[in-house]
């Protein structure tokens, strides 16, 4: 399902040695959406003097992909249409499938997890990592009840090919049609997009894997249960054994050293504002806990967390399918279950890497120290290059939002950009608003010299 943690930070930021800072100011004009591939470069454009502009761009992989078996060419992704929003840096990534390479830490983690499966479900569940990215939108959000007002359906926060088409936001969006194929146990994993802030935990282009199982009234008939529960606790118990495989041998701590005669105890945990339900499991040597949650796919819904490192990490998000998706799937009489977890999000712990750009390095000194069945190598840090800062400040209108800033970054300095914060508004007199950013821009692989990042500032 298209669980929202999936993405979430993991790791608090680094405090690092600020050297030089300067900081300009101008008036920027943000359009709530890109109006076509060229918009980056002309929103760029339109605040730095053109004979000043030298663009660091990743190259474009080649000029016609193959996804999913399907040959596309660029300018049917990035094309002149009033509603496409993909930029050249996003079809860059298209093909790569960093999950589908043995030796890549997302690799390494996508086959534990099916490794998984094939041992304590043998020949049940079908495997999907290679379906085209390229989706309808009615495959994206209506198959999955995404409300038609939720802010995942905007232009700020999803790429569009066209009015009808997107590149997916989650692997969800392949849900509806693998049920209507007849498909009852599957896992869907693959690279899902979407226009996102920028930080080491973020990154426009990351990847997700989708677990189903779907039930028929003779497997919880007898069980004492109804349907609901009996996939709910089917679920959990399955989920539970994955995160011991994952975690159960990579140094796990506790905070509790409590008798108990129960596999759970029931304790209260303080969300926000509110409290609720949580569920600490004590069985197999993870420490783990089931948090009641809402999804608008799922019923009842739960987010699955162990104590990892002194600290609760989010493995996934859970629940009992929505009895609509199933309807009109032609399972009218069926319950299931499904899960959503993001490989990065994951792969960031369990091998110590420590910025999301890391994965899409193909320097020698991160790609060889990872082997192929070789889960939980700590990643060793072999850049120590500092970061270089650069403040702008801008008055901003109504349409103005975070992510097309980042967009207009990435366009312009690509990898070379570490994180893009607000660290001031000023609001004045007549009601106009002025934000102030701080861009870090880092290398993974060299030193940066002042002269090449004022010309990118």
């Amino acid at each position: 399902m298209a669980f929202s943690l999936a993405h979430s930070t993991l790791l608090s930021k680094p405090s690092f040695f600020l050297h030089r800072s300067r900081s300009i100011a101008f008036c920027l004009h943000f359009s709530s959406f890109c109006t076509s591939s060229s918009s980056t470069s002309a929103a760029a454009a339109s605040v730095l003097p053109s004979h000043n502009v030298k663009k660091w761009r990743q190259p474009v992989a080649a000029s016609l992909l193959e996804l999913g078996g399907v040959k596309i060419a660029r300018d049917e992704i990035v094309k002149d249409d009033p509603t496409n929003n993909v930029p050249d840096s996003i079809f860059s990534k298209l093909g790569m499938q960093l999950h589908r390479r043995d030796q890549h830490p997302l690799g390494i983690l996508k086959n534990a997890i099916f490794d998984y499966f094939d041992t304590n479900y043998p020949n049940k569940f079908d495997k999907f990592d290679n379906l085209s990215p390229l989706v309808s939108v009615k495959a994206n959000f209506d198959d999955v009840l995404v409300p038609a007002d939720h802010v995942s359906r905007s232009y700020n926060d999803t790429y569009y090919v066209d009015s009808q088409t997107v590149l997916r936001c989650h692997t969800s969006a392949h849900q509806a049609e693998l049920l209507r194929e007849g498909h009852t146990h599957f896992l869907v994993t693959g690279d899902v997009y979407r226009r996102d802030s920028i930080d080491a935990t973020h990154y426009p282009v990351f990847h997700q894997m989708e677990g189903v199982r779907v039930f028929t009234p003779a497997d919880w008939e007898g069980s004492g249960n109804d349907g609901t529960s009996y996939a709910a606790e089917d679920l959990k118990k399955c989920l539970e054994g994955l995160a011991r495989h994952l975690f159960g041998t990579v140094g796990l701590t506790y905070i509790f050293h409590l008798y108990c005669s129960d596999k759970e105890i029931v304790v209260k945990k303080r969300s926000y504002d509110s409290e609720c339900l949580v569920r600490i499991s004590y069985s197999g040597g993870v420490e783990m806990r089931w948090i009641d949650t809402y999804f608008p796919f799922t019923n009842p819904s739960f987010e699955l967390e162990i104590y990892f490192q002194e600290e609760w990490l989010e493995v996934l998000g859970c629940g009992v399918m929505e009895q609509e998706i199933l309807k009109r799937s032609g399972k009218v009489d069926n319950v299931a279950w499904a899960f959503g977890l993001g490989l990065e999000r994951l792969a960031m712990v369990l091998f110590n890497i420590p910025d999301i750009r890391l994965f899409w390095t193909n320097d020698e000194r991160f790609t060889s120290q990872f082997k192929k069945g070789q889960l939980g190598v700590k990643f060793k840090p072999f850049s120590k290059y500092p970061p270089c800062y650069k403040d702008m400040s801008f008055w901003i209108s109504d349409a103005f939002t975070e992510n097309n800033l980042c967009e207009v970054v990435r366009g312009i300095a690509g990898d070379l950009v570490e994180e893009v914060k607000l660290i001031d508004n000023f609001t004045n007199k007549k009601g106009m608003t002025s934000h102030c950013y701080r861009i870090a821009y880092r290398s993974m692989e060299r030193s940066l010299t002042d002269e090449e990042i004022n010309d990118l500032q």
